[in-house]
Formats: structure tokens, sequence, C-alpha cells
């Protein structure tokens, strides 16, 4: 991660997540092996042990996250749900073993789809469900 250099402008929708238990920053090292996450920013709480944001591109997209803060009003161990978060990728497969390598659980197998991508969707370990689909190939 290199401070001095600026975060590249955001676009579009960002998905911003909340990772319970103080989880950020292993968060931050999971994406980073699971889905090639480059950590572009990072703040920490004076205390040194919680993650205030952090900012990671994946794929060419951001996602940003941080660790809950109840003490701002919001709740405290929520399990995500009703969100996907979908990586579109060159390589379904490869994308799929190495997220599944690195400790992601599969929900939805990855194969053959009919609208003409490998899909598959996982869920990393701190609850939050990743869809990875790529052309099927000829």
């Amino acid at each position: 991660m290199d401070q001095t250099k600026a975060p590249p402008p955001l676009t579009g929708v960002t998905p911003y997540l909340s990772i319970a238990s103080r989880g950020g920053m292993a968060a931050v090292d999971f994406y980073a092996r699971a889905f090639g996450a480059v950590e572009v920013r990072r703040m920490v709480a004076e205390d040194g042990e919680r993650l205030v944001h952090s900012h990671l591109q994946i794929n060419g997209g951001s996602v940003m996250l941080s660790d809950e803060f109840p003490e701002m009003g919001g709740e405290v161990d929520v399990v995500p749900a009703s969100v996907t978060i979908h990586l579109q990728v060159d390589d379904a497969d490869e994308w799929w073993n190495r997220a599944v390598v690195a400790g992601a659980v599969p929900i939805f197998p990855l194969s053959d789809q009919f609208w003409g991508d490998r899909y598959g969707q996982v869920k990393d370990p701190f609850g939050h469900t990743w869809s990875i689909g790529s052309p099927i190939k000829a």
C-alpha cells in the first residue's frame, strides 16, 4: 500500500462493507488472497486495533470496508444478507479456485449457465456473498 499516492477517483456505485468483530484488517488480507485486492488506502483507529476505513481495488473496481463502530449508532455483529457482490472476470475457474483456497465457502456451485456465463457464488469468512462469472469458453 502506497500512502503517498492519491486514491483513484470514484465513479458509479461502490460497495462499502461493514465487518463484524473487529475483523476488518483480516478481511483486507483475505480479499487480497482471494480476489487479488490491492489496498489503496487504510485508516486505523487511534487504538491501532480497529479499521476505520480501507479502500480496495478488485478487478478494476473499488470496494470499501471498515470494522463496525457501534458508538457511531451502527448495529453490532450483523450477519450480512440480501446482497451479492458480483465479479465479472476473465477466468471464473481461476478466480473461484483462488477464493476457495483462501477460505471462501461455495454456496452455489460454479458451472456453465444458460445465459452464457460460467457462474457460481461463494461466501467469504466475514459473511458476505460474492458471485464470480465469466463468459463460457468455446
